[in-house]
């Protein structure tokens, strides 16, 4: 599969790196290294186990050839320095060339005109980074997508810094459609693309894998979730049924009564809680019976039988 783009900022022999990630343009170094973890850990071969070796292969090639020199390139003082500064001159140059600019993505046709330049443009790379390695073989044609909103967006910041002012970006009437003018026209509130928190992303992702019972990776998203918002209750709920899943049953109860204490109504912290308080009741019952001196100081035995989590789940461990 060929990973060459020829679009947007592409299209002018750049290399976008803030398109291959899909920040913005203006993201920091911390924004940067917590979006290319999150790649890195999608791309990963240890991650995509039930993958074809067609996809393993083409998710590798993604990784080294596109994902780590633009992280290589973000990521070191200097050389983000150096690129930024060569963004901000080619935003420049093309807005006194914005005749030629030629846009094909409908999100780019609406943040020339877009009122909030910085919302819209933000919220709509956002909602792309969910979906964005989604299907591997359309990550070239999303990349462009998103160059082409880097490219408007460089363009409608040096245009407010040359003439005070945000003047919509000329689109080359070849490449438009009779529907142009709609395409064009300002999007009402609703038509935003919404934008979720960090943690709301790593919940999402982390239930995807609790569903696909990929509890150590699940766990990981939900650690990185709480350390970002460390109240959230949808995190401590879903990290006690890892937990619980992983038959430690203290961790799970933990999460679960503060899952509770943030929302009295938890339903998954109401219908646990009670059992595995029952269940560490008998643990402990169990611990006392066979550690007395009756039972020559024994301690339980909680490796077989399917261990707690087995008596809680009917005895299947999942």
């Amino acid at each position: 599969m060929s990973l060459r783009i020829d679009r947007g900022l592409f299209k002018y022999d750049f290399i976008d790196h803030h398109a291959v990630l899909c920040v913005a343009v203006d993201a920091d170094v911390k924004d940067i290294r917590k979006r290319y973890l999150s790649i890195a850990r999608r791309l990963h071969p240890d991650s995509r186990v039930a993958a074809s070796e067609a996809e393993k292969q083409l998710s590798s090639e993604l990784l080294s050839k596109l994902v780590n020199p633009a992280y290589e390139k973000l990521s070191l003082e200097r050389t983000r320095t150096e690129y930024i500064l060569v963004l901000s001159q080619m935003g420049k140059r093309l807005v006194q060339e914005s005749s030629a600019v030629e846009l094909h993505s409908n999100l780019a046709k609406q943040l020339a005109n877009a009122p909030n330049i910085d919302l819209f443009y933000k919220s709509a790379i956002a909602k792309i980074a969910e979906t964005q390695f989604d299907a591997l073989q359309q990550v070239p044609q999303v990349i462009a997508q998103i160059s082409e909103l880097n490219l408007v967006y460089l363009m409608r910041i040096a245009g407010q810094s040359l003439a005070g002012s945000t003047p919509p970006a000329k689109i080359n009437p070849s490449t438009t459609t009779p529907n142009a003018a709609k395409n064009l026209a300002p999007p009402p509130p609703a038509a935003l693309p919404k934008e979720d928190s960090a943690a709301e992303q790593y919940i999402r992702r982390a239930q995807t894998l609790i569903d696909k019972n990929q509890l150590a990776q699940a766990k990981v998203e939900l650690q990185d979730a709480l350390k970002l918002e460390p109240k959230n209750s949808r995190s401590h709920s879903l990290i006690a049924m890892v937990y619980l899943r992983q038959n430690q049953l203290k961790m799970a109860k933990i999460h679960f009564d503060n899952a509770l204490k943030l929302n009295p109504k938890d339903e998954s912290a109401l219908e646990w809680i009670p059992k595995i308080e029952k269940a560490l009741g008998r643990q402990s019952g169990a611990s006392q019976v066979n550690s007395s001196p009756k039972n020559g100081g024994k301690q339980p035995d909680n490796t077989g039988g399917g261990g707690l989590f087995g008596g809680l789940f009917g005895g299947k461990k999942k």
